[in-house]
């Protein structure tokens, strides 16, 4: 398996295939499901119509290569990004350093994944915040990663409490409608 570096993997074809590089080696999974897409995309609109009027930062779907670690290399494709405004200089061509928020919607290949190694890597390398969107049991589990705050899974009205966007008001039903 040969491995590569930043700039070996910045070279590649750019593609909306999804594509990761973990510690030097590109990790190709297959594209995700109608379901799947349907969700980060009613996700993304939600958090942007929250976001933009307020100039909050910016909120990004994926892929869009998030580099946590230059040296390992490692660099991630959450599904969906959030970066707060004071932060806006990590993005540039690419986000270059830990986003305020990253949203994983799980799927049957990538749950296990998301919620031990992915979720790791975002609280070693300082996200600020984790959302596991679980879309068969129509529920957003809020991880806090390195602020205050207590991991809690919200379902039907219920708004997700996040630390992050902390006037966030859409019921969680809303996601999966």
């Amino acid at each position: 398996m040969e491995r590569l570096d930043l700039s070996a993997y910045f070279r590649l074809p750019e593609s909306t295939q999804p594509m990761e590089l973990v510690y030097g080696v590109v990790r190709e999974p297959p594209a995700p499901r109608y379901g799947h897409q349907s969700i980060v995309t009613r996700l993304t609109v939600l958090l942007d119509d929250h976001i933009r009027p307020r100039s909050l930062g910016q909120v990004c779907v994926s892929p869009v290569d998030v580099v946590l670690d230059e040296h390992a290399p490692l660099v991630v494709q959450p599904d969906v990004v959030f970066v707060a405004r004071d932060r806006m200089t990590i993005v540039r061509d690419r986000i270059w350093g830990p986003p305020d928020l990253v949203v994983e919607v799980l799927s049957t290949g990538t749950a296990s994944r998301d919620r031990t190694t992915k979720l790791a890597w975002y609280r070693r390398y300082g996200v600020g915040e984790c959302w596991l969107v679980d879309v068969r049991a129509h529920s957003v589990e809020v991880v806090p990663l390195g602020r205050a705050g207590q991991r809690a899974t919200f379902t039907g009205a219920a708004v997700a409490c996040s630390t992050v966007l902390t006037e966030w008001n859409v019921p969680t039903e809303q996601i999966f409608t």
